[in-house]
């Protein structure tokens, strides 16, 4: 499985903590569809969201992404 980009920071539905990826975002509301490892889905705030250190590089030259490194 392909590395999650992000990490859930809130404490909802017991996903604080969890790797994720973003499906679908919206400019003018702020939200994010995401997936989670186990095929969970929500729709949340784009705040509820921080980057995932431990993911890999791949994962965002995959989709022609720039990723840095800090």
């Amino acid at each position: 499985m392909t590395a999650m980009p992000y990490i859930y920071r809130w404490n909802r539905q017991g996903r604080k903590g969890q790797p994720c990826e973003v499906l679908v975002r919206t400019r003018t509301m702020n939200s994010r569809l995401v997936r989670f490892a186990d095929g969970y889905t929500m729709v949340t705030s784009g705040n509820a969201l921080m980057r995932n250190r431990d993911a890999s590089v791949d994962c965002g030259e995959k989709e022609g992404h720039h990723v840095d490194q800090h």
